[in-house]
């Protein structure tokens, strides 16, 4: 059967929105049952909040447990790096040996590869490094609020790197988000469980955050595009430069010390969390192969909403109205700058070119 060619603005809209051929997804809905299509997506989503929910409680676990007692947080996030990347080498070798089993693409460490990632590695280093970091000083219930500020940080450097300018009610969203994250710091403060060190990290993350998104698509080329090959670059990288961290903040002393160095227990918690770091990115690709990247967001911010409720029962906290409704505030407005930003590139993709109105009117 022939289709009808596409106009090329409705290709551009389809790329920039994560759409595909309406057509296209027609006939891929004739072949799968709804039912099978729920599932899977109903699958894939489950999977992505059991992944990201469980990898947040177990870091929580390893950096500020009072029964672990680890003070080693470089140490933690270095071995997660390790267990990364020996991950993706085990998996291009394996794709190697059975070509028709899997996809992975072939991974040779390249010293001029190495080099042209090292920027994006440092900041790579710096978003994970004070991640973890904000989370041993905060509770899980308000990580969430302590890295909010990644959308105000997009904003702010799109408009000073990338000279592009925010419409008014994406800059509401933004208003309303910086509103709930100091209404959450002032009730955490009136709750005597406010970590100023922590509230720091969380907004040095949220900007490491912003920074690595930009960096990643400058240096995609490097890697031919290959998200898997820049994960390996990247945490190859992140393993050379936390040694000397490691080092120079003495935790090497502080593990020698610590009881349970020789507990199979400890090994196999570092390790899970080592995996979940790897499964996480995969999933989220899942996830947003699956639906759409506007599902995605939408996902994640119900998940967060999720994972704050569940670690207030599971710590068993007693919160004010007033902290719920910082949360809400921030997952409301961070909601709505997705909602905005969607509906805007859709109504500049609908909107007919001057060449194409001038064609029109002259009956072309």
């Amino acid at each position: 059967m022939n289709r009808a060619p596409l106009k090329r603005s409705r290709i551009l809209h389809m790329a920039l929105m994560g759409a595909s051929d309406p057509s296209g997804e027609a006939e891929a809905s004739k072949e799968k049952p709804f039912l099978l299509r729920a599932f899977q997506i109903t699958l894939v989503v489950s999977l992505y909040w059991v992944t990201s929910i469980s990898m947040v409680f177990l870091n929580k676990y390893l950096l500020g447990s009072p029964s672990l007692q680890l003070d080693t947080p470089i140490f933690v996030t270095f071995y997660q790096c390790l267990v990364t990347t020996l991950l993706c080498k085990s998996l291009s070798i394996l794709a190697a040996c059975c070509p028709g089993a899997m996809d992975f693409p072939t991974l040779r460490l390249d010293l001029r590869v190495t080099r042209s990632v090292l920027p994006l590695s440092v900041v790579f280093i710096s978003m994970i490094t004070f991640n973890n970091l904000c989370l041993k000083y905060v509770g899980v219930a308000f990580y969430n609020v302590g890295r909010s500020l990644t959308t105000v940080f997009n904003v702010l450097l799109s408009y000073l790197l990338l000279k592009q300018t925010t419409s008014f009610y994406a800059l509401l969203t933004c208003g309303i988000i910086i509103g709930g994250f100091w209404l959450g710091v002032d009730q955490e403060g009136a709750e005597g469980t406010l970590s100023w060190t922590g509230t720091l990290f969380g907004v040095l993350a949220s900007l490491c955050v912003s920074l690595n998104a930009i960096y990643t698509k400058k240096v995609l080329p490097a890697v031919d595009g290959s998200i898997w090959r820049l994960t390996f670059y990247n945490n190859v990288n992140a393993c050379v430069l936390f040694l000397p961290l490691f080092l120079l903040l003495g935790e090497l002393q502080t593990l020698r010390d610590f009881s349970q160095l020789g507990s199979a227990h400890f090994w196999g918690m570092m390790t899970l969390g080592g995996l979940f770091g790897f499964a996480i990115g995969y999933v989220t690709g899942l996830q947003i192969k699956f639906t759409s990247p506007l599902t995605h967001n939408v996902s994640g911010t119900t998940k967060a909403c999720a994972q704050t409720v569940l670690a207030v029962l599971y710590y068993e906290e007693t919160k004010s109205f007033l902290w719920w409704t910082s949360n809400m505030m921030v997952l409301g407005g961070s909601s709505a700058y997705t909602w905005v930003r969607g509906w805007e590139m859709k109504k500049i993709q609908e909107e007919p070119s001057p060449k194409e109105d001038e064609k029109s009117s002259m009956g072309v």
